[in-house]
């Protein structure tokens, strides 16, 4: 069964993998339009895995992600870039997406602004970012709040999000108030990765230190992607993919948020159908 969740289990840290199949069956929900840049396209594993014939653009400040992404074929076109400098034209994508990408940069208006840039009037852009949920669900962190350690628990909650990278884990008010501002209308949002998953992706930090060793060494995170040696990992995993599966409406129930969003232009156009809304 080469499903979502397997394509990613063979190539990603299992923590890694269930959130990405989680994220690419909401894009396989959604309308795909020509042309399609990528923000933050890194080394090209979801793209790949995702879209199937890849996307038309893609771009990435590392020269070493965007190397791993040309051996993958995942874009027609690649370029080096910062989210803020995009170097296309005005109008030139029908469609933007953007996975697990926003959250890492400290100044995320600019970048907003230019994707609207980039888009064509009534033109989509997709993507996830992680919400409250993020920092509230940590299982150590609930712990030390649970025997009255909560200067602790919040100490906890900012390591982690700083080895996570995160810059903003802000609830879908604050994404909508920079989006209008940029000139981009939310269509539809929703939360998802529930509490359970998002506790098997806090301990698969910890837990999947050998796959990084492994990329360190040979440069693959599963050195033997074969179903005899991921069958345990798939056994315990998809039960949590299925349950991730089902979206929820309000920040608090998932540990992240997905927003459609379109460039202000023709009111006639519909949003496009997915699971949850607002």
């Amino acid at each position: 069964m080469d499903d979502l969740l397997w394509r990613h289990l063979r190539d990603l840290p299992a923590f890694r993998a269930l959130l990405r199949a989680v994220e690419a069956s909401f894009y396989a929900d959604l309308p795909l339009r020509r042309p399609t840049l990528d923000v933050g396209c890194g080394d090209g594993h979801f793209a790949a895995a995702a879209f199937e014939g890849g996307l038309d653009a893609g771009f990435d400040p590392g020269w070493g992600s965007l190397a791993e992404a040309r051996e993958r074929r995942a874009y027609h076109v690649l370029a080096q870039a910062e989210g803020a400098r995009m170097p296309y034209p005005d109008g030139c994508f029908a469609m933007v997406v953007s996975n697990s990408v926003l959250e890492h940069i400290p100044r995320v208006q600019p970048v907003l602004e230019e994707v609207a840039r980039v888009l064509q009037p009534g033109g989509w852009f997709y993507f996830c970012v992680p919400g409250p949920g993020f920092l509230s669900f940590l299982s150590v962190g609930r712990a030390l709040d649970r025997v009255g350690m909560h200067s602790l628990g919040e100490a906890y909650r900012r390591w982690f999000n700083r080895i996570s990278r995160h810059h903003h884990c802000d609830g879908a008010a604050v994404w909508e108030q920079r989006l209008e501002a940029a000139g981009l209308r939310v269509e539809r949002w929703w939360a998802y990765f529930p509490r359970r998953a998002l506790t098997a992706l806090e301990w698969g930090h910890y837990l999947g230190l050998p796959s990084l060793v492994c990329k360190k060494l040979v440069g693959r995170w599963v050195l033997w992607p074969s179903r005899a040696n991921l069958w345990l990992t798939e056994r315990l995993v998809r039960p949590l993919h299925q349950e991730s599966l089902e979206v929820c409406a309000e920040d608090g129930g998932g540990a992240y948020l997905f927003f459609v969003t379109q460039k202000r232009a023709t009111p006639e156009e519909s949003a496009p159908s997915a699971g949850g809304s607002t």
